[in-house]
């Protein structure tokens, strides 16, 4: 009798247990997960945001080979404005510049609003990138899904494992500016680039995260060298004893 008696109570305590048991194990996995996820996410995010680079710069590639007009010649953009001391001002065609300027950020932005639509052709075809064109569809954003072993870099797993939503989208509307460089080439000549600078803001958005991340890209509209007259002598810089001098016959004092 005794010995029915201790294992009916043993029984009643493992029972009396079993309610808090259950709970606790949910809570303990749920909390495992969370802990790990939350020490994970960094590396999402970096994953994300390099993945994220490289299609909108493929994106952006594509709208500018789909342009009508090619690379100028700097000599092409370049106005001579002679004023009255016989002096010649050089200027840059500016509308020129705005028309291409115009067309490039027009192109940029249509092709962004493509891909967020879910139009796979202007996205890149990688092997470790799988695209959602659903989610694309109905909620805006590129969305795609790359295995954690990817993501974590780790090569036991490779593409397996679960995979991990991505999306991201622009943030307002892009933004397209003029910049110069011009470097001096030999002797009294110019070597001249004429860009747009593009600029893209994009949110980056991963499981328990995101992030604003900003992408530029230059795009040519003008390439070349800007020739000048040859001056009969040649100084390295002011104040120094000439280093060249071409036997050129100046010209007579009137």
């Amino acid at each position: 009798m005794r010995f029915h008696e201790v294992r009916r109570r043993s029984r009643k305590k493992k029972w009396k247990w079993m309610p808090l048991l259950i709970p606790g194990t949910i809570i303990a996995i749920a909390l495992f997960f969370y802990i790990v996820n939350m020490r994970l996410t960094p590396i999402y995010v970096q994953y994300a945001e390099v993945q994220t680079q490289k299609i909108a710069a493929h994106v952006i590639s594509k709208a500018i080979n789909s342009r009508t007009a090619d690379v100028l010649d700097i000599n092409e953009i370049i106005v001579n404005i002679p004023d009255d001391s016989g002096m010649v001002t050089t200027k840059f065609n500016t509308e020129i510049i705005s028309r291409a300027m115009a067309e490039i950020h027009s192109l940029v932005e249509a092709h962004l609003e493509q891909a967020e639509a879910g139009n796979l052709d202007m996205l890149p075809m990688q092997e470790d990138i799988e695209y959602d064109p659903q989610k694309m569809e109905s909620h805006g954003g590129v969305v795609f899904f790359v295995p954690i072993g990817q993501a974590t870099n780790i090569p036991m797993l490779g593409n397996l494992g679960p995979k991990i939503p991505i999306r991201f989208h622009v943030i307002g509307d892009v933004s397209a500016t003029v910049e110069t460089d011009i470097r001096e080439f030999g002797i009294n000549n110019a070597y001249v680039e004429v860009n747009i600078a593009l600029k893209v803001n994009v949110q980056i958005i991963v499981p328990l995260a995101t992030r604003k991340s900003v992408i530029e890209q230059k795009i040519p509209v003008a390439i070349g060298l800007i020739r000048g007259t040859v001056p009969h002598i040649y100084n390295r810089g002011e104040g120094s004893t000439p280093s060249l001098e071409i036997p050129v016959p100046l010209p007579e004092a009137q």
